[in-house]
């Protein structure tokens, strides 16, 4: 850690001990300054803006922190139940696909009803649409797209129905595994290039090149690590939708934990979801947005806890086993969060090198003219790696590897799986909502253990 972060975190640890909030706001007394409009809200980000900035003696007012994550989040599903065709047209379905994606038949039979009770999977590929998977499919239902349904029947025959989401009387987005209190860096320890979910290409050997998850001092988890504001029935935002937590996920652990939660997809936002596709196939983005009552001094103690005091193992992605350790600050510091584009610096290479590489097909080259989406583009950072021409441009900042054995190198981060930009505009969205009324914070039903 640098010498003024050292001091910045001495410093506010001395002002919370010294504080004359010997007892930090319960839950329900905090609900109640909101309710009044009386709280003091502020995002992570302008929490850890004010200790940057060295005046973090404000921090003993905040009464609710706003955090946010937006990334990859492989373990997400669907849980959808619409008609297909009249009663009585077939008895059970057997197997059912989606846009061409397999998708699980259940767990209601749904016997001479014609309705289908599915669950999609946010990994799924389509067998019929080339790098389009479950994310891609959730995003093209919240924007309204009719999709394909297509039905084998448990007597053989095939019926097809056009189907939107206003169609569906029940479209439920699930996380069995979404926001890790931080996740990894990875790199290519080997000798030979490994196409994986942690790189949209071939993941360079010899710890050339390096990717990562997690948003750091603004993620949920990070800003409660003991889970004493976050626990069963918190309210959220999942895709812009108010959701809930169910506990915590798959893989969750005291050191590393996560969070499970749902939402309704027809309240969700198309932008804060989607497909990202990777060198092993297509993955699923997903948004999350959490407020933290400071109700304990734990708490008050994370929120100012700024990226370069937060770990980030470093592995291998072969053997998934930790070869070093960086932190946060190595590449959310002295870092471009959007990607600038310059269409004017275009040479017109053919193919589009940027076209070709883009996991969001954000980047698309038409008749020699370079263009891209904003909407789309999801600020990874991988067209500025591939471009030779400059058109896109963003410093994606490099992990500080460092070994048991005391080695150190630095290895440029060439592609981002957490999009910060869109998470720093998530956090402030819940921040509005709360002041003015429109989300109700919710005391958890239960602590989570």
């Amino acid at each position: 850690m640098e010498s003024t972060e050292e001091f910045l975190e001495i410093y506010v640890m001395a002002l919370i001990a010294e504080s004359v909030r010997s007892m930090v706001g319960s839950y329900l007394e905090i609900v109640g300054k909101v309710e009044n409009k009386e709280a003091v809200v502020m995002t992570a980000q302008e929490v850890a803006d004010l200790v940057q900035a060295g005046d973090p003696s404000r921090l003993c007012e905040v009464d609710v922190v706003t955090t946010a994550t937006r990334a990859i989040m492989s373990g997400t599903y669907a849980v959808l139940s619409f008609p297909v065709a009249e009663a009585a047209s077939f008895l059970r379905a057997r197997r059912a696909w989606i846009n061409g994606i397999a998708v699980q038949v259940g767990p209601c039979p749904n016997e001479n009803l014609g309705i289908l009770d599915l669950i999609v999977l946010g990994t799924a590929h389509s067998r019929s649409r080339q790098n389009y998977g479950g994310g891609h499919l959730f995003r093209d239902l919240v924007e309204r797209k009719k999709v394909q349904v297509e039905v084998e029947t448990d007597d053989g025959r095939s019926l097809q129905a056009d189907v939107g989401l206003d169609e569906m009387p029940h479209a439920r987005l699930f996380g069995s595994r979404h926001a890790f209190k931080n996740y990894s860096a990875f790199v290519n320890a080997g000798v030979e290039p490994i196409n994986t979910i942690f790189h949209s290409r071939g993941f360079a050997p010899h710890c050339k090149e390096s990717t990562f998850s997690g948003c750091g001092e603004i993620n949920p988890i990070k800003n409660d690590p003991l889970l004493e504001s976050i626990g069963m029935g918190t309210r959220i935002l999942m895709n812009g939708a108010e959701g809930y937590v169910l506990g915590t996920g798959t893989r969750s652990s005291k050191e590393r934990p996560n969070l499970s939660g749902f939402a309704d997809m027809c309240q969700m936002d198309a932008e804060q979801m989607g497909g990202f596709v990777t060198s092993a196939g297509p993955e699923c983005i997903c948004s999350w947005a959490v407020p933290i009552p400071v109700i304990s001094k734990t708490i008050l103690a994370e929120i100012a806890r700024l990226d370069r005091g937060i770990p980030m193992p470093v592995n291998d992605v072969k053997s998934r086993t930790v070869i070093g350790q960086a932190d946060y600050g190595d590449v959310w510091t002295n870092v471009d969060l959007e990607v600038e584009f310059a269409a004017e610096k275009c040479s017109g290479c053919s193919p589009c090198r940027a076209a070709e590489a883009c996991p969001m097909r954000a980047v698309m080259n038409e008749a020699g003219h370079v263009h891209r989406s904003d909407v789309l583009c999801f600020n990874c950072g991988l067209c500025a790696t591939v471009c030779p021409s400059g058109v896109f441009s963003c410093r994606l900042g490099a992990i500080r590897l460092r070994t048991a054995t005391g080695i150190a190198r630095t290895v440029p981060v060439v592609l981002r799986q957490s999009d910060r930009l869109r998470a720093v505009l998530l956090a402030e969205e819940l921040k509005s909502r709360i002041i003015n009324g429109s989300f109700r914070m919710a005391e958890p039903v239960e602590r989570i253990s």
